[in-house]
């Protein structure tokens, strides 16, 4: 009976150790950036790809204002966008270039720990560490607010941080992990997938999510349930969605669909941030959209 608790006891102490070497926060090797300076009119391009002001943008009105404090439901709680301006305080202005990138192509930290998938990381994570280097420039260069973030609203078990290095583990993704692989893509295509799958995250609420709430890429951009219980956000495949590329470029400038209808929710900052991006950009996500697999 001795030797079987203390086997069993063994087993439990390697069980837990392997789990906790598996769910650690991992960062970016620092040579990642060697080299690497900031491009800020690259770093603007990041940004407003990137729709960081749709979501930290404060209350005030101010887009570059980013004392955060939107709020996004889900079934595990409710996550509040933090401060990501750069007072040294409450924002990021302490952070480093390293420090960004460990966030965003991570989900880690500067103090080491995980964040939750609301930040949507899985698809930061594809980002090119030079765009990484541009927008952490480009941030500096913003006005700073010493608003503090809002906590999270989660309970138990999900506030558990250190677990979120399983899902991880399952849900993760990387550079070059790409959803559309096809070997015949343009360099229109390229940019167009780098701007929907990295930069905009379109697939953060455009594809449905299984039941620990990782987007399901086999039904990629396929549709969704509101997080706020409110409709459902668009099949935007070829399965469901006829618009040609150039419909899709002008939506994407105007917020006008074929219909006459408009854009709205979120959907409209979406628009906003296209808009002031080229039409070079447009065209290219249209394209992009085009080569996905259908979901009907």
């Amino acid at each position: 009976m001795k030797k079987i608790v203390t086997y069993a006891f063994g087993t439990v102490f390697l069980g837990a150790a392997v789990a906790w070497v598996l769910t650690e926060p991992r960062e970016t090797p620092p040579d990642l950036l060697a080299n690497l300076t900031p491009d800020l009119d690259r770093g603007a391009y990041v940004y407003t790809a990137g729709g960081c002001a749709s979501c930290h943008a404060g209350s005030d009105g101010n887009g570059d204002s980013l004392t955060g404090g939107m709020a996004f439901t889900s079934d595990f709680g409710t996550f509040y966008a933090p401060n990501i301006s750069p007072d040294p305080e409450q924002g990021i202005g302490n952070w480093s270039a390293l420090d960004l990138a460990n966030a965003m192509l991570h989900g880690t930290s500067p103090e080491g720990q995980h964040y939750y998938p609301a930040f949507p990381y899985v698809s930061y994570a594809k980002t090119d560490p030079a765009d990484v280097v541009s927008l952490h420039g480009y941030l500096m260069a913003l006005p700073a607010s010493s608003e503090p973030s809002k906590p999270h609203d989660v309970g138990f078990p999900f506030n558990i941080r250190r677990s979120l290095g399983g899902w991880k583990l399952l849900f993760g993704s990387s550079a070059g992990d790409w959803v559309v692989t096809d070997p015949n893509m343009t360099e229109e295509d390229l940019k167009g997938r780098y701007l929907v799958e990295a930069l905009a995250h379109c697939g953060e609420c455009h594809t449905p999510r299984n039941a620990l709430g990782a987007m399901d890429k086999s039904k990629w951009l396929g549709g969704a349930p509101n997080p706020s219980g409110r409709g459902k956000i668009p099949n935007i495949t070829p399965g469901t969605l006829t618009w040609s590329v150039e419909d899709i470029a002008y939506y994407l400038e105007t917020g006008f669909t074929p219909d006459f209808d408009s854009a709205g929710g979120h959907m409209a900052h979406v628009v906003d941030n296209f808009a002031k991006l080229d039409t070079s950009d447009r065209d290219a996500v249209a394209q992009y959209l085009k080569r996905v697999t259908p979901v009907q």
